[in-house]
């Protein structure tokens, strides 16, 4: 099984997120231990936005291209191979101001590729990337869950995932760690069961 682990927060060791993924990985190799992992820390690998600059590298011959386009390029690719090799994606996604960090989205758009990840057809759009299993561990100041406040983070991160053709999503949450102590504990206990139920459905065939 290949495991890819994203990490988007900035926060580093201070981060909620990256420390349920963390679990959330460790559960997963408790299970499979020949588990691969693949480990992309998003706010280190600075991962270019999309941008005019973008396409036209990209529709740049590559013995043509300057060396940052080359470098965009390339990086772009080493995105997209990992996802489309990995069998489980677990990914960190904290809210920020709504929605998901800058550098989650930037990743997002380097792996929704027309024709590789999702087409479209006389019938609509349909998802090239079945079979994959994501698990999202949110993390939150606030609570958002049910709530308008809440679309742009977790709806967000269902409808993309989805939209590539991944039905087997599960979320991980950690809501209200800013209301106080006893709330950050309740967060992070209830996230906690969450990875623990996590542990019986590693398999993929």
């Amino acid at each position: 099984m290949k495991l890819l682990h994203i990490d988007s927060s900035i926060l580093g060791d201070a981060s909620a997120s990256r420390a349920l993924t963390r679990e959330v990985v460790a559960n997963l190799k408790a299970d499979e231990p020949n588990v691969e992992v693949v480990y992309r820390d998003l706010s280190l690998d600075v991962t270019t936005h999309l941008s005019g600059s973008t396409f036209v590298a990209k529709g740049t011959a590559a013995d043509q291209r300057s060396a940052a386009q080359t470098q965009e390029i390339a990086l772009g690719e080493a995105i997209l191979n990992e996802f489309m090799a990995a069998d489980v994606i677990v990914v960190g996604a904290p809210m920020y101001n709504f929605t998901v960090p800058t550098q989650l989205k930037a990743w997002i758009d380097q792996i929704c590729v027309a024709g590789v990840t999702f087409r479209y057809s006389e019938t609509g759009p349909e998802g090239l990337a079945k079979g994959k299993r994501v698990i999202i561990v949110l993390t939150s100041g606030g609570k958002h869950v049910g709530a308008p406040s809440g679309v742009a983070h977790e709806d967000y991160l269902k409808v993309v995932f989805g939209f590539l053709g991944i039905t087997d999503i599960e979320v991980v949450r950690a809501e209200g760690l800013n209301y106080g102590a006893e709330a950050k504990e309740a967060g992070f206990a209830a996230a906690r069961v969450n990875i623990s139920a996590l542990k019986t459905a590693v398999a993929v065939a």
